[in-house]
């Protein structure tokens, strides 16, 4: 594992655990032999951290697509283990392993302006082009949704994933359970295009929702 990759996984392990914290739970990174649960005393495992709150207990870990690969047989026996036990359970945190090549080219993100006027170029792919549409308005509600974290003080990183922006503000009642949800059906679709895979079920309908939300959500920056 390079440094970056490990600096990438150390800081979004602190986010989590500030993310416990602010729901109530006692939070310990880097728990000693003493502080393990009984039922891992005598297993050659330490987790990165432990969270508790009442009956409920997870072991966390953090890891890119890249460490997973070499610790998944152990992290398979380990769930395994763990969910032998009622009240504890394994969560698997993953962090984009490559934000780590290109992290240091990223600049400021595109600001509300700088969206709404590029989403008028989108519009005009969707008809014939929905395949490239939908790739860049993506990029342009990801934007937003970072914008909207940001405006709501929301602790993210920079290089925050997809998911996780979307699970945060949803939780968080920034948005909705409907835009929660045609968010994430086309962040799926986008997906399966930018990866090289077919989306039979987007259509020009699907771009134009995308954009309608986004800007929904633009404007409610200016509310």
């Amino acid at each position: 594992m390079n440094a970056q990759t490990k600096q990438l996984e150390r800081e979004r392990l602190l986010e989590v655990a500030q993310e416990y914290r602010q729901k109530g739970y006692e939070v310990i990174l880097s728990p000693k032999q003493e502080e393990l649960p009984d039922f891992l005393r005598d297993y050659s495992y330490r987790p990165e951290m432990i969270v508790r709150r009442g009956e409920d207990a997870a072991l966390i870990e953090v890891k890119s697509r890249r460490s997973i690969m070499s610790s998944a047989p152990n992290l398979k026996k380990l769930a395994a283990v763990v969910n032998a036990h009622p009240g504890w359970r394994l969560e698997l945190i993953m962090t984009n392993s490559e934000d780590a090549l290109y992290s240091s080219q990223i600049e400021d993100s595109l600001q509300v302006d700088e969206i709404k006027s590029r989403l008028q170029i989108a519009k005009k792919l969707t008809i014939n082009h929905p395949e490239s549409a939908i790739l860049y308005v993506w990029s342009l509600a990801e934007a937003t949704l970072r914008l909207l974290a940001d405006y709501e003080g929301l602790m993210l990183q920079k290089l925050e994933s997809p998911l996780h922006l979307l699970k945060q503000l949803v939780t968080e009642g920034v948005i909705s359970q409907t835009d929660y949800q045609l968010l994430m059906n086309n962040f799926k679709l986008r997906n399966a295009i930018a990866h090289g895979f077919k989306a039979a079920s987007l259509t020009p309908t699907s771009v134009v929702q995308l954009i309608e939300v986004t800007e929904q959500l633009l404007d409610s920056l200016n509310s």
